[in-house]
């Protein structure tokens, strides 16, 4: 008997097994071969505290000590800057607003990206507090926390069915049942599925379809030093990432829950959008690959037991906010789990409670 079984190896799912198998006997189960396969695993993967709506900015501010220092620190220095055409005045200034920027001179903003186009961009903001988050070690680190806790991580797991018992639940992946007091649903844009599967009435969550190019350096350049840059409308951003360019047309196409793949038309008229801000034009791409990213109804994450079984646990709906959130987050769910005192607040903590939706 397990007193938590977590479904899902996502930076949910092996963050909140890491906490939990610290209050007792933790199994988590991932039905892909790897760790951090799905969204986790095409990840963005940028710190930025002040992006989201205010429940989630609240768990990223908290999250930053983890983050910045915790096993040795998972972020190195990347920055953030925010460009607009002249016609972009209003966007500009609310996107300005929204993530706690101050704008910069133009020539400022091409001495930090030399490929952006002087004869399109009117307006650039600029600041240094975003960093990249070494994905892959920190869902490494959280799934040693369960094994050095007495904890299990076991990939490959296909579940087929969830049953309720008088101590708990009993589910079944791969032909074998395991046994758990508390279930902990992390199965990213699978979690409606999983809640059907255990009798839980699901919530709506919505997985939408996030696309991602890599392009060779532009223009051979450096691109090791530039800043995440992301249009006023948001509807494109490009980050540097191992010497080469990634470029997203930030597309939320709604998706049932799959292995998902990059549109190409989609991909196209994203990076048509960016191309009209730079220099420097598209000639190839190297690569190309998508993510769902789960939102709930009023894309608040959701963290607690559900409304009718207090022994079924939501850890869902993070969308693009999974690993940046993911320390706090974790810490909610181990607080409610454990009844220790949250340090978020109340407000907080209600807009994240799977109550809102009873």
């Amino acid at each position: 008997m397990n007193d938590f079984l977590v479904i899902g190896g996502g930076i949910a799912g092996t963050s909140a097994a890491a906490r939990l198998a610290q209050l007792g006997k933790t199994l988590l189960l991932e039905r892909e071969p790897a760790l951090g396969y799905h969204a986790s695993g095409r990840s963005a993967a940028l710190f930025e505290a002040n992006y989201g709506l205010d429940s989630t900015v609240a768990l990223s501010k908290a999250s930053a000590d983890f983050h910045a220092n915790a096993h040795g620190g998972f972020l190195s220095p990347r920055g953030l800057m925010l460009v607009g055409k002249s016609e972009d005045a209003a966007a500009f200034e609310a996107a300005c607003i929204d993530l706690n920027m101050d704008p910069i001179p133009l020539a400022r903003a091409y001495d930090l990206v030399p490929i952006l186009n002087p004869d399109v961009i009117g307006f650039a903001a600029y600041h240094d507090e975003a960093y990249d988050i070494d994905t892959d070690r920190e869902i490494q680190v959280f799934a040693s926390i369960v094994r050095d806790n007495g904890g299990a991580v076991i990939t490959g797991q296909d579940v087929t069915a969830i049953r309720r018992t008088q101590s708990g639940w009993s589910v079944t992946s791969n032909g074998t049942d395991h046994e758990a007091r508390t279930l902990i649903n992390a199965a990213g844009a699978w979690v409606d599925e999983i809640a059907r599967m255990a009798g839980i009435k699901p919530l709506g969550f919505t997985p939408l379809r996030r696309s991602m190019a890599r392009l060779p350096a532009p223009g051979g350049h450096d691109v090791s030093k530039w800043p995440m840059i992301i249009g006023a409308h948001e509807d494109w951003y490009a980050k540097p990432d191992a010497g080469k360019f990634l470029v997203s047309p930030a597309d939320e196409d709604l998706q049932d829950p799959y292995d998902a793949w990059a549109d190409d038309m989609v991909l196209a008229e994203g990076l048509a959008r960016y191309e009209e801000y730079v220099t420097e034009p598209v000639t190839r791409l190297e690569g190309s690959w998508a993510g769902l990213r789960t939102f709930a109804p009023d894309r608040n994450l959701v963290i607690g037991p559900a409304s009718d079984d207090p022994a079924f646990l939501w850890f869902a709906g993070q969308g693009g906010y999974g690993f940046q959130t993911a320390p706090a987050a974790s810490q909610l769910l181990a607080d409610i789990v454990s009844g220790a005192p949250s340090e978020l607040d109340e407000t907080t903590r209600a807009a994240l409670d799977p109550h809102r939706f009873a």
